[in-house]
């Protein structure tokens, strides 16, 4: 059934092709021609439907689109502390400030004060006269709307003097959330003993471990990655006829955005339109992350009656979002001497940062590709979603799916190694 491969996909690469070497390496451009007039359509190389815009500079992202009359430029004061609680906000210096046309806050959105993918635990704006709980160094707590970005930017960036904050330790790392009990989300465990799926007996699992005539126990952390989008968080919100709204965002989930915006400013789904021609690149980080950027430019839209712009700059894109999750393992694997794992247990503890955000899927996903190629007769898996006064973490290509398996690749690694 297999077919041979062909004879030029063999070849080894040429070192630093140009791009014409490198193209008919891999399409044998007159084959495909030759196909395609014989009507296949099927293993026809096509261009991408926007490359020629791409490489001629054309291509339109949001900051592209020409702004309209009377365009309005936002940018958010931020916590300077981790962890804590504001006691007083004094806005009257920055509204004062040039070009600033109003600052808003949490008490301003007219619905729901959340934008939480799954669970409602992550506030827009932190809600000063609610608590003033801070979550996080880096905590958008206002939202200044001016003239000029440049103008917005230079008032928001007054923040540190417009907050008066009793601060608290932080919880930064997985292993202090761990100890403290403190999680996002209900812990996840998955038990096979014996061969069963989730039927398994704990004791069993910790047996088979000490029965294996070689064990391997330790502990191991992989740290988080940013995405690093080349286009950072944008969102341009345009008040529309009869209340409505339509919103240029860039985001991988257009129709959660019009939800999670719909809650905030109190409006039904269809009052909201949201667009999103391409991105500049989202790898998970707009998936659900997009939405506080897009809600914030709608609320000061909707109140001031005239479009605004909210486009992060990298350093605020760095410090407000969050990224892949860092992870801490600890593990033990019993195995033979021909390298058959007989049995495994192991804790992971994931940074999920100060919400849930998609923390819960990416837990599940790692207990589910701990095993990886292996077949584990009898394991012990245990999933803790750690909450920190960090960034929420988010999705990230693959998410947990890659670093979850190096806890029993690296006990086979040391095995060959033995």
């Amino acid at each position: 059934m297999n077919k041979p491969i062909d004879a030029r996909l063999l070849q080894p690469a040429e070192a630093f092709a140009d791009y014409l070497s490198n193209t008919a390496a891999r399409i044998d451009v007159g084959a495909e021609a030759l196909a395609h007039e014989r009507g296949m359509r099927v293993g026809i190389s096509r261009p991408h439907e926007s490359a020629h815009l791409h490489v001629a500079g054309e291509a339109t992202y949001i900051d592209d689109i020409p702004e309209l009359a009377g365009t309005l430029h936002c940018a958010l004061g931020l916590s300077p502390a981790a962890n804590g609680r504001v006691t007083a906000l004094s806005l009257d210096a920055i509204r004062a400030m040039p070009g600033v046309v109003a600052v808003i806050t949490a008490d301003d959105i007219p619905g729901t004060n959340d934008c939480g993918s799954i669970i409602h635990d992550d506030p827009i704006l932190l809600p000063v006269n609610d608590g003033g709980e801070i979550r996080y160094l880096g905590q958008p707590v206002f939202a200044v709307i001016a003239e000029t970005r440049d103008a917005a930017r230079r008032a928001a960036a007054k923040a540190k003097d417009a907050l008066t904050i009793e601060a608290q330790p932080p919880v930064l790392t997985p292993q202090a959330a761990h100890a403290r009990g403190q999680y996002v989300v209900p812990p996840m465990h998955i038990v096979r003993s014996g061969g069963a799926a989730n039927e398994g007996d704990e004791a069993a699992v910790r047996a088979a471990i000490a029965k294996a005539p070689r064990r391997h126990k330790s502990t191991l952390d992989v740290g988080g990655q940013e995405q690093f989008y080349l286009e950072g968080q944008i969102s341009y919100a345009i008040p529309k006829e009869g209340g409505t709204l339509h919103i240029h965002c860039s985001t991988q989930h257009p129709s959660e955005m019009q939800h999670l915006v719909a809650h905030a400013m109190h409006l039904q789904s269809n009052e909201v339109h949201v667009e999103c021609r391409r991105m500049g690149g989202g790898f998970g980080g707009k998936e659900s992350q997009s939405a506080l950027f897009a809600c914030v430019a709608a609320v000061a839209a909707r109140q001031l009656q005239r479009p605004v712009k909210l486009r992060l700059d990298r350093d605020d894109d760095f410090m407000v979002t969050g990224r892949r999750h860092c992870f801490w393992y600890e593990y033990e694997v019993g195995y033979d001497d021909e390298g058959r794992i007989l049995g495994a247990e192991i804790t992971m503890v994931s940074r999920a940062g100060h919400s849930a955000d998609l923390s819960g899927p990416v837990m599940t996903r790692a207990l589910c590709h701990f095993d990886n190629a292996y077949w584990l007769p009898n394991v012990s898996m245990h999933g803790f979603s750690g909450k920190t006064n960090t960034q929420s973490n988010t999705a990230f290509r693959a998410s947990a799916a890659r670093r979850a398996p190096l806890p029993s690749r690296t006990s086979w690694t040391r095995w060959r190694a033995n």
